[in-house]
């Protein structure tokens, strides 16, 4: 029985390296990188709407960014890349690139099944370290809901959730105003079953 070769892990330069050169984008931590999948037409239409909402009412005090835009949480070394993030003030860069920022005021990252356990875990747990985020946001894309986490003054974090295409959120953080209706605008939601059905008896 032969002995299995040791996993290369990759240095963040070499990943960095690659990723830069790489069609399709990739999440790095620990030395392992992580094949980040494509969305569906709603998933790219809400994180469209979400970044044109945001960012025709920010006025140039702050830049809304598409998913192209790379994230580093230094405190844990994660690299990924969220639906949309917002920055305000000059971006700062990860030591050694001009293309990897850390210093996000507010994430948001649109649900999918695949990921959705994820983005509500371990990936906001990884965010919650970036000391200038201020504001997280998860996306619904299966019904007109969005959930507000917003860091408080003593760093807990508060949940505020927004449903119905009637609903509006306010984001502190941007001093800036969401209608559900225009995040949402022109998404056909696909209907879901409350709970997975039954087996029938035989």
């Amino acid at each position: 029985m032969g002995v299995p070769e040791p996993v290369h892990r990759l240095t963040e330069a070499e990943y960095l390296e690659r990723e830069r050169l790489a069609e399709y984008k990739s999440e790095y931590f620990d030395g392992e990188v992580f094949a980040m999948s494509g969305g569906t037409p709603p998933h790219s239409q809400i994180a469209a709407n979400a970044i044109r909402v945001i960012g025709n009412q920010l006025s140039g005090r702050c830049v809304v960014y598409t998913s192209d835009l790379r994230l580093k949480i230094e405190a844990t070394g994660l690299l990924t890349y969220p639906d949309f993030s917002v920055v305000c003030g000059p971006l700062q860069f990860a030591e050694g690139t001009e293309d990897t920022v850390v210093n996000p005021t507010l994430v948001g990252e649109v649900l999918s099944d695949s990921t959705e356990a994820y983005d509500r875990g371990k990936k906001f747990e990884n965010y919650r370290q970036m000391p200038s985020l201020l504001e997280y946001l998860l996306v619904s894309q299966k019904e007109a809901r969005i959930e507000q986490f917003s860091r408080g003054k003593e760093g807990s974090w508060v949940l505020r959730d927004a449903a119905g295409l009637e609903a509006s959120l306010f984001l502190p953080s941007l001093e800036v105003t969401l209608a559900l209706s225009d995040i949402f605008a022109g998404v056909k939601f696909a209907p879901t079953p409350i709970r997975p059905p039954t087996p029938a008896r035989i």
